[in-house]
């Protein structure tokens, strides 16, 4: 059926909108230092997940990240864990995975999307559309997602107030509005049936998840926690091969000139919690399943102090903006990936504006600038 199965083409590589296409093909993450597999598992990386009833369906995506982990709980009620981005392909690929199963997408009574990205989401109402399952989502994501084609409209409009409060050149800023436009075809609206509430429970006849909000990379990181078993399924929360970049997002449910959110911060305050808590294994939203999730949680602390002294040392001479930051440290990608780029300098600023070792002033053209403090 035509609504079940979108354009496989990706939409922003026949944009007509100068470097659309080169900022598509570059859009997505860069590769960390990672935490160590499951030690209980030697070979296949995915037999602790299979011990106690979960499979892995990696789908493909448009992104440079790569596939999406989606996770079917063999358990009653049946329950997918993500569900892919809206295209023919993914669709086509998840079904085939279900059936390796022995099922079908009719058979799903449970849907979980664990935040509000289109690698996670996207394919959320066809799936339910067809199998009648009851799709659940932390509360306040809720209205993003029963509104998604309002909701990301605001999306942008907050993401061009930022980019030109922070010295992002208006054809660049042009270029990602048509990407992000392109992009919102590979998410879709999905109505909620079962809001989740932080510390909630997901109550399934062999195991109870407790729901944990771990916002930082998105506004609507959710976290589902076997605590009887010690496994996670972190969504985008914890990667082991990439780094999970904490995205400045305009927050839920709150208009496009809200004030922006301190995203970095909010993550490290995420993954210090998620360090406190005992754990056995990390099923992610990308890359192969991990052990020792307080080692990463460390190596990535270690990773942003790193960055915000070198920030701190490039403000040193002269004020700066953050997009003049983020060219002085990525080049060109500060172009290619302006909102990445832009978020990961006013995460640190962040960081650094809270220790007293920088100051920020808005200059007579309105845009923002950092100096040492």
């Amino acid at each position: 059926m035509a609504l079940q199965r979108a354009d496989v083409e990706h939409r922003a590589a026949a944009a007509p909108v100068p470097g659309v296409a080169r900022l598509a093909r570059r859009h997505g993450g860069q590769a960390r230092r990672g935490a160590r597999r499951d030690p209980r598992v030697s070979g296949d990386p995915w037999a602790g997940a299979r011990a106690v009833g979960i499979h892995a369906l990696p789908i493909p995506t448009p992104f440079l990240v790569g596939r999406v982990n989606c996770y079917l709980i063999e358990d009653e009620p049946l329950t997918l864990v993500d569900c892919g981005p809206n295209s023919g392909r993914a669709l086509d690929e998840l079904e085939r995975a279900l059936a390796a199963l022995g099922r079908r997408v009719e058979d799903l009574e449970r849907i979980v999307i664990t935040h509000q990205h289109a690698d996670h989401q996207g394919l959320a109402g066809i799936l339910a559309r067809r199998s009648g399952a009851e799709v659940c989502a932390l509360d306040a994501l809720a209205p993003w997602l029963a509104g998604y084609a309002q909701e990301t409209v605001l999306d942008e409009e907050f993401t061009q107030l930022l980019l030109a409060a922070h010295g992002v050149p208006r054809p660049v800023a042009n270029a990602l509005a048509a990407v992000s436009h392109a992009f919102r075809g590979w998410g879709g609206a999905c109505p909620v049936d079962r809001p989740l509430s932080d510390g909630g429970t997901l109550e399934f006849a062999g195991r109870t998840l407790r729901v944990h909000h771990r916002p930082g990379h998105s506004p609507s990181d959710t976290v589902l926690l076997d605590e009887a078993r010690g496994v996670l399924l972190g969504g985008d929360h914890l990667l082991a091969h990439i780094s999970s970049n904490p995205l400045i997002q305009r927050p839920l449910g709150r208009p496009a000139d809200a004030p922006r959110p301190h995203a970095l911060a909010t993550y490290i305050a995420s993954m210090r919690t998620t360090a406190a808590t005992d754990l056995e294994l990390v099923l992610p939203g990308h890359g192969e399943p991990f052990a020792d999730h307080r080692a990463l949680v460390a190596d990535r602390e270690r990773l942003h102090e790193r960055r915000a002294a070198k920030i701190a040392r490039l403000v040193e001479d002269e004020p700066l903006s953050a997009h003049e930051v983020a060219r002085r440290m990525w080049g060109d990608a500060a172009e290619s990936q302006a909102l990445l780029t832009l978020s990961e300098v006013l995460g640190h600023t962040d960081l650094l504006l809270a220790d007293g070792r920088v100051r920020e002033d808005v200059g007579d053209d309105g845009v923002v600038r950092f100096s040492a403090a």
